[in-house]
């Protein structure tokens, strides 16, 4: 990669932790592809994507902790779920193919997409009844809610083990499955998804880096620009409307997937 090219490529990246850490996402969706598109073999780029995401979402959690919309008590447990499934998707992922992996990344860019595009009204889900497993009663002063733990960590285990084989966070789903199954308020949404993909990430990292796919210098010549983005877009997230921003960004994210499907039938 010439030194030319390659700013290119570093500006990409910068751009992509900005915006993403805005919505609380780790940009995984579009690390991988814009690496794939300057010619970087899957693997290699999931696993460079994954340490990525660990970096832009440090940067932005030191901004919303500071903000205080971070649930750390739901987060956490969430977590104990998705990194499990994260570290088994990465470790396994060399059993697959390059060619499916991108399949499955053009499916859930366009399932992500859709949860973008599409407004949904947030729900109230909780009453006068006691907190339990199956509905855990959680007060953060901006918002009340309840989470149905016997729904959310299968369903986080499943978004673990699949964010771990294509290299994202899986924020792209996460905030949505908050937001929509369980009336978490949006702000505290983005800031919680903020932290839990990073923990995701570092499961699948580490999968990844136990199977041998691990670019390590061009992962860290990305590092200062990455978690300079990761800080813009946080600060930023905290005073605008993201209502647009997803819409605009939904459909980026469903052209880009019919771009990677057509790419890969055609090759």
């Amino acid at each position: 990669m010439s030194l030319l090219v390659f700013a290119f490529f570093y500006l990409a990246m910068f751009a992509i932790a900005s915006v993403f850490s805005m919505l609380g996402v780790g940009g995984g969706v579009l690390y991988t592809p814009v690496q794939l598109f300057f010619g970087i073999e899957f693997h290699t780029a999931a696993t460079t994507s994954l340490f990525l995401i660990m970096v832009t979402s440090l940067s932005a959690t030191l901004v919303f902790r500071k903000a205080e919309v971070v649930d750390w008590p739901l987060a956490l447990v969430l977590e104990s779920s998705t990194t499990l499934g994260a570290f088994l998707g990465g470790i396994y992922s060399g059993h697959f193919s390059g060619r499916f992996l991108i399949y499955l990344f053009s499916g859930v860019l366009a399932i992500a997409a859709f949860f973008m595009i599409k407004h949904f009204e947030i729900p109230n889900r909780c009453s006068g009844e006691p907190s339990g497993f199956y509905r855990w009663r959680r007060d953060m002063g901006s918002g009340v809610y309840c989470v149905n733990l016997a729904l959310a960590l299968p369903i986080a285990f499943v978004a673990g083990v699949v964010s771990g084989l294509i290299g994202v966070s899986g924020g792209i789903l996460k905030v949505p499955m908050l937001v929509l199954l369980f009336g978490v308020p949006m702000n505290i949404a983005v800031g919680s998804s903020a932290f839990m993909v990073g923990l995701t990430a570092s499961g699948g990292f580490l999968g990844h880096l136990a199977a041998g796919h691990f670019d390590w210098k061009i992962a860290l010549l990305l590092v200062p620009g990455i978690f300079l983005g990761g800080q813009i877009g946080a600060r930023a997230s905290v005073k605008v409307d993201k209502t647009n921003l997803k819409c605009f960004f939904g459909y980026i994210l469903a052209a880009l997937a019919v771009f990677l499907v057509m790419r890969t039938a055609l090759h």
